[in-house]
């Protein structure tokens, strides 16, 4: 028995699901989201013409998805 075959014992995978890479990658997801709505004042925003007002949480969560979809891009884009 290879040591391939004796590692995919009864689990099916399960334990590769939660490496300590994608434990940290969680955690550090769980402090963005606690740290964008801890931050609830309102701040003036500006982009590039138009300035807006707006609760501050708003412009964090709008960053972290904007960077959620870069990262997803990039990673699929080396996978293939």
């Amino acid at each position: 028995m290879s040591p391939k075959e004796a590692s995919s014992g009864a689990k099916g995978g399960v334990s590769g699901r939660f490496t300590p890479a994608r434990i940290i990658v969680i955690v550090i997801a769980i402090l963005a989201v606690v740290f964008i709505f801890e931050n609830t004042r309102h701040v003036k925003v500006r982009l590039l013409i138009p300035e807006v007002t707006m609760p501050l949480y708003l412009s964090f969560l709008a960053m972290f998805v904007i960077g959620v979809l870069c990262g997803w891009f990039l990673f699929r884009r080396r996978a293939r």
